[in-house]
């Protein structure tokens, strides 16, 4: 059997080299692989620009001034001689509702008015004799040539006659009033146009009949100038502050999606509109219409101006919400911002303006323009993995 050799100390030494070497190329892939990166900043420069904080509200667009053209009488529509988008001149006529049941009162009403102006003329002549028998009865109470009562009955008759004149006057004056009533309601059977405008909506036909009993139907809508439109929007109670008359407007809608209208706020109504509890207002906005392109009843999606702060200095809203992994908001009041300088985020407090959202208005603090804002915080990406070796053998 053979002796056995041990390792030699050179052997040795050569052997602890190399596991001392690879045991630190090992630790050095494994702090590579597993090392924190450093963190990484996006960052937005301040700068100056405009703030301006809208609000965004969806309306109606209507005609500034709409009539709706009822009937006073009841009847059979004979005729119609206006139809939708029909351009229309104020006292036109526009239908004709049949007049024979009115023509038949007036006639009825005149003779009544002639019968009672008869009657006059008769009570005239019966007063005028009244009048000559009192003044013979006189003379002769005079003369004692008659009796006290004879005089009496005289003097009866001639005040009764003219009592009775006085009485067919009042009739004549009544029955005067009832012909004028049937001649307004002959006339009412004229459907005319109360203004120069154009017919939006046409609501009869020939032949329909309209009662008008407690309420008067609507047979025409007319709008009085379609250049010149208004729209009415909702604006939420929380929203209501600040809007004013005179305030910039701006809109669009589905038939011109591209197209912006502007507009100026003519009216902001105090009267509340509830609809399921929540609370809104209508606030109308004037715009004009030259070509005709808005229509009655187009949704109108709106933005109204509330505040504009030109040329100041801002930032991005976005960073006021930031703060640093690891880091804590200054204590106070004011609002901070975080500010890359030397490579490191550092506290800016500010005080705030206008918000419109996107941008924020800063009033003042210690912050320029061309300061690195930093509005967000990236990871650097890890190292790659080495590659799985197989276990060394020895």
């Amino acid at each position: 059997m053979p002796a056995l050799r041990l390792p030699s100390l050179r052997n040795w030494r050569v052997f602890a080299a190399g596991a001392l070497a690879l045991v630190a190329i090992s630790g050095g892939l494994y702090w590579l692989s597993h090392r924190t990166p450093p963190a990484s900043y996006v960052t937005t420069p301040a700068a100056r620009g405009d703030v301006e904080t809208t609000v965004a509200a969806s309306g109606t667009v209507n005609p500034v001034v709409t009539v709706e053209v009822g009937t006073y009488v009841s009847g059979t529509i004979t005729n119609i001689s206006c139809d939708y988008n029909t351009e229309v001149r104020k006292g036109q006529l526009c239908a004709k509702i049949d007049r024979q049941p009115y023509s038949v009162v007036v006639q009825g009403a005149q003779a009544d008015l002639a019968n009672a102006r008869a009657q006059l003329v008769k009570d005239e002549a019966n007063a005028v004799y009244a009048r000559l028998a009192h003044q013979r009865q006189d003379l002769l109470i005079g003369e004692q040539s008659t009796s006290q009562d004879a005089a009496d009955a005289a003097r009866n008759a001639f005040d009764q006659a003219n009592a009775a004149v006085a009485v067919d006057k009042a009739v004549i004056q009544q029955k005067a009033a009832s012909l004028r009533a049937a001649e307004v309601n002959l006339n009412y059977t004229n459907i005319v146009s109360p203004v120069n405008g154009t017919v939006v909506s046409r609501n009869i036909n020939v032949g329909q009949t309209v009662a008008a009993s407690f309420s008067t139907p609507t047979l025409f809508l007319i709008a009085n100038d379609l250049t010149k439109m208004q729209v009415d929007t909702n604006v939420s109670e929380s929203d209501i502050a600040g809007l004013r008359e005179g305030s910039p407007a701006s809109f669009t809608v589905a038939a011109y999606p591209r197209r912006v209208f502007h507009g100026v706020v003519a009216q902001v109504r105090i009267d509340p509109i509830s609809v399921q509890n929540v609370i809104t207002y209508d606030v109308v906005i004037a715009v004009a219409n030259p070509d005709l392109l808005l229509r009655p009843g187009m949704t109108a999606t709106a933005r109204i101006l509330k505040a504009r702060a030109q040329d100041v200095l801002r930032v991005p809203s976005q960073a006021l919400r930031f703060t640093p992994a690891g880091r804590t908001k200054p204590s106070g009041d004011s609002r901070v911002l975080w500010v890359l300088r030397d490579g490191r985020a550092t506290p800016v407090a500010v005080k705030v303006g206008l918000d419109d959202g996107a941008m924020t208005q800063i009033l003042s603090g210690a912050l320029k323009p061309g300061d690195r804002v930093i509005t967000a915080q990236a990871m650097a990406p890890r190292a790659a993995q080495p590659p799985a070796r197989s276990a060394l053998r020895f």
